[in-house]
């Protein structure tokens, strides 16, 4: 029978820090803590999910009771990571590959509550409180909370700011004395503690472990598949990525294997009190085998050069696929399994390369408009690409349409590479896009997001990007693209049905609807 400091020692081991631990020696004065652990439900769970796995055996050790949150509403708000079509099943591939990581380090699976955040985060009360949070969080507040874990762009998406308000509301529909998670959620723990006895209910503590980094010694993402080994990579992979990943001789401090170990390896198979050598395997003129008891004989040894790199690596290597074999083992009996992961993240369509991958269109911030000296309908606009050149000038019978002062300064749309072609003597360096109604009596710029980078390409998805230097005006090729260059009834710019974008979004216009662009 553990008495609640023993519990006490066990939740907090091993985290790199935690926020009320007066509160929580008092629930575990009277009762087990009940705590949840969340995870959007984006690109497929990577080994460093072990890191809260192993954390996760402990909690269920010192007798909490632990719900598993899969995040699927805000792996959507997260910059769609996960579209709506997708959005069931890489969370039901989540549920799936999280219970089999558990199940591979010895972890009683069923004594888990497993939630998906729709199950509730719809429901008519928990929206209302959404609402009431929306009305008290500043927008400073809300970017500040979710700093570490939305992208950070200069004008936010409204989906980035409500992220963490979600999962500070999730504490108390989950009924939680403690949230779980990683160190880099810190600002949304500390969002939550102000804000939630504003709206009346209790203050919960927070456990946050350290992240670990990834191979190439960034971050660990799903997103850079250098930088990360995918639970259910072969054998061989794990060793070929392990070779390859950043470990420099002797240096203890910026080094992911020797985290990865310390974080994952010792804690999972030291679970239960259970006895572990981590065991390094190498020729007798190299100091022949060895094995480390504890983390800090390990770090000792390799802090002072007796255990090479390379030997570390394969020693590594060894000890995260026997990490790995079970839940290697759980998808290749199942087609089920196999069928799912090909469902949540189908593989890549082959890129079309039809005419429009020949043009070269690309985001331009328009720095000055003069009127044409001989042409009345005429403009002469000086546009930056962001080339070392300079800005261009560009000639664009928008007069009667657009005025300077709303011209000057606007993003825009800019065919760049076509051939440089004079009007009424000013040579003019490219073309302004522009959407018209049918008569012509309306015309309207495309308008990029206004977080674009200038000079960024637009690109169409699956579609390939390949641009010719400069297009022959004889073979007629932004003519003929041009014909499938329409406005939707959302009065987004298309391509044959699909969007013109940049890394900020959909390219679009003010008003008008299936209008012609040119």
């Amino acid at each position: 029978m553990q008495t609640p400091e023993q519990k006490f020692e066990l939740i907090t081991r091993n985290l790199q820090e935690y926020l009320g631990g007066d509160r929580i020696k008092e629930v575990l004065a009277e009762r087990d803590l009940n705590v949840y652990w969340g995870t959007a439900t984006t690109g497929k769970p990577h080994i460093g999910y072990f890191v809260p796995m192993a954390k996760i055996a402990d909690l269920l050790q010192a007798g909490c009771h632990v719900t598993i949150l899969f995040a699927d509403l805000h792996a959507y708000l997260d910059n769609m990571k996960a579209p709506w079509s997708l959005l069931k099943l890489r969370a039901k591939y989540y549920e799936a590959v999280i219970k089999a990581m558990l199940t591979s380090i010895g972890v009683p699976i069923e004594k888990l509550k497993f939630v998906f955040g729709t199950s509730f985060q719809l429901s008519e009360k928990y929206t209302l409180d959404v609402y009431r949070l929306t009305a008290i969080t500043s927008v400073r507040d809300a970017k500040k909370a979710g700093a570490e874990v939305v992208k950070q762009v200069d004008s936010p998406l409204l989906s980035g700011l409500i992220y963490p308000l979600l999962q500070a509301l999730d504490e108390e529909y989950l009924d939680v004395d403690c949230q779980f998670g990683g160190v880099d959620q810190r600002k949304i723990f500390t969002f939550a503690e102000k804000y939630l006895p504003v709206l009346g209910y209790k203050k919960r503590s927070h456990l946050m472990n350290a992240m670990v980094g990834g191979l190439s010694g960034s971050k660990m993402s799903s997103s850079d598949p250098d930088s990360k080994v995918d639970l259910l990579d072969s054998a061989e992979s794990v060793a070929n990525k392990l070779k390859k990943a950043f470990c420099e001789e002797g240096n203890i401090v910026d080094n992911p294997l020797l985290a990865f170990v310390k974080a994952v390896i010792f804690p999972v198979n030291t679970l239960g009190g259970h006895e572990y050598k981590f065991e390094v395997t190498r020729p007798e003129k190299f100091g022949g085998n060895v094995a480390y008891g504890t983390y800090d004989d390990l770090e000792k040894a390799f802090e002072n050069k007796e255990l090479h790199p390379g030997d570390l690596k394969a020693a590594t290597a060894v000890a995260l696929n026997k990490l790995l074999e079970p839940i290697r083992k759980i998808w290749e009996e199942s087609k089920e399994l196999q069928k799912l992961t090909l469902e949540a993240y189908p593989p890549p369509v082959p890129k079309i390369t039809t005419e429009v991958s020949r043009l070269d269109l690309r985001v331009g911030k328009v720095l000055s408009v003069e009127s044409h000296p001989e042409r009345e309908n005429l403009y002469v606009e000086k546009i930056d690409l962001g080339e070392e050149t300079g800005p261009r000038t560009i000639v664009s019978g928008l007069a009667q349409f657009v005025s300077k002062e709303e011209f000057t300064g606007k993003l825009v749309v800019v065919a760049s590479n076509l051939k440089p072609a004079k009007f009424a003597g000013v040579l003019s360096e490219g073309m302004v896009l522009a959407a018209s109604n049918s008569d012509k009596t309306v015309v309207e710029l495309l308008e990029p997001a206004e977080d674009s980078i200038i000079g960024e390409a637009i690109t169409f998805e699956g579609f390939h990007s390949q641009p010719d230097a400069v297009l022959n005006p004889k073979h007629k090729i932004f003519e003929k693209v041009a014909v499938d260059f329409i406005t939707s009834e959302e009065c987004i710019a298309l391509y044959k049905g699909v969007p013109f974008k940049t890394s900020d979004g959909p390219v679009t216009v003010k008003s008008l609807k299936g209008a012609h662009i040119g």
